[in-house]
């Protein structure tokens, strides 16, 4: 057997080992959506020119010094080994990416099990295609130039060294197609594991029918959990209520939650619905048919995945079409627009506002009462809060015939969810916001305006520890320069944390602090807040992104 191709083979197994956990590592923190795992590549290399390194290094500077070697010093060995060595330092590009994550770590479940023989079945062809492709346009250049090159021994030299990278790059190329690769396997992947989850739906649909609870269907931009969390707080005023835990809100994490959580005497179970793409809701509809669903905000988030506004309000309508109450703010002209369609369309229209508009629940933030049938009473809006999350979860209680009477008093202690505007106390005295799950625009600048009047009230300074907000598409850049041009006005110091949106906040605050780790970044913070001061740190980026 040739040994070139043995040691060819060997070392694909050893790349394979390195190149699958890190790659299906980034699969599972981007909940195996196809195409994303390519996007956080070219993430890395578009805002980290230094992640190319390896593969620059791996092209320009192994393979013709090998060759080079090879020649001058008829070591045939080198012609050996440098392919392997260059594809070995290829494996480290991304620069900085890690195999096994920090903040989110690898978990081996039996879906990556399956996603990982797919993964090393494609591996596998792939590189023996590439060996066989690339071989063959080498012998093509030296057929198709060679006579040319004759002409002169530099020219011929060049070739040869051309011919000669081209040769042995196949294990190069294979490591540069990884992250495809992996976006490959999960679209094969795709049908079976729709085909292994189908009998846990299967199963809570029956325990649905069983339980027969109200189903209470909830999506949004943002808000869906902190309104769940609402809903169910006021509900339990007088009913007995079962919420989908944490951010379970696709079909697999709701089945889940039903198979787990649901139990003989459940009035209401509470879903939280979330989309990354037009038919997602449908689908989450129509397997768990909501008696009554609701719709947060249409903001940015997912704009990435959505490409405009209307094309997010259209996936998150897709609530209403099976419900038979709706529950809408109608302080967006867009949702006000759903609204009159639901109700010409024969479905019962709750209407709430969080700017005080005439509906059938309205918040006044101002004046800090919430008014239904009549009735108005004190509400406690946190100082980083949303009044809509607010408005929507007494809106639902208005369409489950829940007194004001009775949940009145519940609105005073509001449940707070975990990493939305949570604030804390540093050892040092200063405040700290917490509010890294997943920002957006809205409430990024929600959270600063927050933030700000607690650093006024406090008279203290104001410190602000982001990455920036991803996701948002073409606007993502615009974005973030607004968001690090508030933070100034509001006189806050600004420390921006890694690669991602490092330019475009920079260009919104020339005087941004930069740190590459965010430890890092609340060290100074704390530092610079005192005792007095508060911290906001809006976002939290997972350690695949740059």
């Amino acid at each position: 057997m040739d040994p070139f191709l043995v040691i060819w083979g060997v070392t694909a197994l050893v790349l394979a080992a390195v190149l699958m956990p890190k790659w299906l590592r980034v699969a599972q923190r981007e909940h195996y959506i196809p195409g994303w795992t390519a996007r956080i590549a070219r993430g890395w290399y578009r805002t980290k020119p230094l992640s190319w390194w390896p593969i620059a290094a791996a092209i320009l500077v192994v393979l013709p010094v090998s060759f080079v070697i090879s020649a001058v010093f008829e070591w045939v060995a080198v012609v050996y080994i440098a392919p392997v060595v260059a594809a070995l330092v290829a494996t480290v590009s991304p620069w900085g990416l890690r195999i096994r994550g920090t903040s989110s770590k690898f978990a081996w479940t039996d879906r990556v099990k399956r996603l990982a023989v797919i993964w090393f079945v494609l591996w596998l062809g792939v590189v023996a295609v590439l060996i066989v492709v690339l071989q063959m346009l080498s012998a093509a250049l030296i057929v198709a130039l060679g006579p040319l090159a004759m002409s002169s021994e530099a020219a011929f030299v060049a070739l040869m060294l051309c011919a000669a990278i081209v040769n042995n790059a196949a294990l190069v190329v294979a490591v540069i197609l990884a992250p495809t690769l992996t976006d490959l396997a999960l679209v094969i992947a795709k049908p079976l594991e729709s085909l292994l989850s189908h009998k846990w739906l299967v199963a809570a649909q029956k325990k649905i029918k069983q339980v027969r609870p109200t189903v209470v269907a909830i999506t949004g931009s943002y808000g869906k959990t902190s309104t769940k969390g609402y809903v169910t707080h006021l509900l339990q005023a007088q009913y007995s209520v079962v919420p989908s835990p944490a951010s379970f809100n696709n079909l697999l994490g709701l089945s889940r939650a039903v198979n787990d959580k649901l139990t003989p005497g459940t009035e209401v179970f509470v879903a939280e619905m979330g989309v990354y793409q037009p038919g997602e809701i449908r689908e989450l509809a129509k397997s768990f048919p909501p008696d009554i669903a609701a719709i947060t905000v249409i903001g940015e988030a997912h704009l990435e995945r959505m490409r405009n506004r209307e094309t997010i309000f259209q996936a998150k309508a897709e609530i209403t079409e099976k419900a038979r109450i709706v529950v809408l703010p109608i302080d967006d002209p867009m949702l006000a627009d759903l609204a009159a369609l639901c109700a010409k369309l024969g479905k019962e229209v709750v209407t709430v506002s969080a700017q005080g508009a005439p509906a059938d629940v309205s918040i006044d933030p101002v004046a800090g009462t919430l008014t239904s049938k009549g009735e108005t009473v004190p509400v406690v809006i946190p100082g980083v809060g949303h009044a809509v999350n607010i408005a929507v979860a007494a809106g639902i209680a208005f369409a489950l015939n829940v007194p004001v009477a009775s949940y009145a008093p519940r609105l005073s202690n509001l449940p707070g969810a975990s990493h939305r505007a949570e604030i804390a106390q540093a050892p040092s005295g200063a405040a700290i916001v917490d509010d890294t799950y997943n920002s957006n625009p809205v409430g990024a600048h929600r959270a600063l305006e927050g933030a700000a009047a607690l650093a006024a009230e406090r008279g203290g300074p104001l410190v602000v520890v982001t990455p920036g907000m991803i996701e948002l598409g073409s606007v993502q850049a615009e974005r973030n320069r607004a968001f690090a041009e508030a933070i100034a006005q509001a006189g806050g110091t600004l420390c921006a944390v890694g690669y991602t949106n490092r330019a475009a906040l920079r260009q919104g605050n020339p005087e941004a602090l930069w740190f590459r780790h965010r430890t890092e970044a609340m060290t100074e913070a704390l530092k610079r807040a005192g005792a007095t001061g508060v911290i906001l740190v809006e976002n939290d980026l997972p350690d695949h992104y740059a």
